[in-house]
């Protein structure tokens, strides 16, 4: 079969809006020809594609078909502006996580994105979550912890973004003034990004033994002042040297478990048919992070 592309223009509104009157507004018709549109393509393809939830959402086989959507719409844009017949910026969204956006990633793309015509929609999330909004064609390409290629697509290593326990002197002073102990850390707050962030909780269960819910937590959802946080006394926290910078060598801050680190290590994934501003970008990143990154 022909799939319609004004169906598949309604699909792809409603799943990437969430709402069929915000993909009607999109594609300038009214919300009953949206549904009616979807409700054609389900009907052709015998499967329901977006459960009509608020936000609505794609169902396994919406996100398989917004997959190829994506990636299909791009190629088509890559190849109208080879043309000439395109001008607009071709739109790309990537996964990654908030250390590395926070970090590396963007001076990495700053030279690139000046030369290329491309739009770049970064979507955030921690690294070991990143993979899933590959699954559910929220994104054509990313940044996760996860080694194992989907099916369809490659990986490469990045390489590793080493984190270490630290906190301020005056911090360290008060509430771990025998060292790092279970009996203080009990006690003592913690700095976690946010509520998907493992890093502190798995640290702290490889030391001590103590599982999350045994002492108190801050979390503070942004990368620079997730920093000064930790910096400012407010809690500790695992933080990579690409965000502590001189901060151990002036002793604004110290490490709690010297010799102690947690290992991350990332990976870039991509689908393995992939148009020519793909590759570049991808090749643009994989550099990047050799250059950034602990190579093991």
């Amino acid at each position: 079969m022909t799939l319609d592309t004004r169906q598949c223009d309604a699909f792809l509104a409603a799943a990437e809006t969430g709402s069929f009157e915000l993909a009607a507004a999109r594609l300038n018709v009214t919300p009953s020809a949206v549904s009616q549109r979807l409700a054609a393509l389900e009907t052709a393809l015998g499967r329901p594609l977006l459960v009509r939830s608020r936000p609505c959402r794609a169902t396994a086989a919406g996100q398989r078909l917004q997959q190829y959507l994506r990636r299909a719409r791009l190629l088509e844009a890559e190849f109208l502006a080879g043309t000439g017949e395109h001008d607009a910026p071709i739109q790309v969204a990537i996964a990654v996580n908030n250390d590395t956006l926070g970090t590396w990633l963007l001076p990495a793309l700053a030279d690139f994105l000046a030369q290329e015509n491309m739009a770049i929609e970064i979507i955030l999330d921690d690294q070991t979550y990143t993979y899933s909004l590959l699954e559910k064609g929220q994104a054509l390409a990313g940044v996760s912890s996860e080694p194992e290629p989907m099916r369809g697509c490659t990986v490469q290593p990045l390489g590793v973004m080493r984190y270490r326990l630290l906190a301020s002197r005056p911090f360290a002073q008060r509430w771990f003034p025998d060292g790092f102990t279970r009996d203080a850390a009990r006690k003592a707050p913690v700095v976690c990004f946010d509520r998907k962030d493992k890093l502190q909780s798995d640290f702290i269960e490889q030391r001590l033994g103590l599982l999350p819910g045994a002492y108190p937590v801050h979390y503070v959802p942004s990368s620079d002042p997730f920093v000064r946080s930790i910096v400012f006394g407010l809690g500790y926290g695992m933080l990579p040297s690409q965000q502590y910078g001189n901060y151990l060598d002036t002793g604004e801050l110290i490490d709690l478990c010297p010799g102690h680190y947690l290992d991350v290590p990332l990976y870039w994934h991509a689908w393995r048919v992939q148009s020519v501003g793909m590759v570049r970008l991808e090749r643009r990143i994989v550099d990047a992070a050799k250059e950034a990154l602990l190579q093991p």
